[in-house]
């Protein structure tokens, strides 16, 4: 199984590399881009899990690993 995990700030927290490339794409001449937030993307198979159990481990690795939850939140999409 194909796994996908988006992780982002959550809003409210300062993105100061969000920031850094609003300012740099305004310098560009793009000055209609506003609130600009980066966050990352995590692909990876996963192997030895049911499918309807997939999404239960995702979220505890997500919990335990792939984001910081005090700050970020996360999306998890399977195929």
């Amino acid at each position: 199984m194909r796994v996908r995990v988006h992780v982002f700030l959550k809003s409210g927290v300062l993105d100061v590399q969000g920031k850094a490339v609003e300012n740099a794409l305004h310098g560009l001449g793009w000055s209609g881009v506003s609130d600009v937030r980066v966050g990352k993307t995590i692909d990876f198979d996963l192997a030895g899990v049911e499918a309807s159990a997939a999404e239960a481990e995702v979220k505890r690795m997500c919990e335990t690993l792939l984001a910081n939850t005090v700050i970020e939140g996360y999306r998890i999409e399977l195929s």
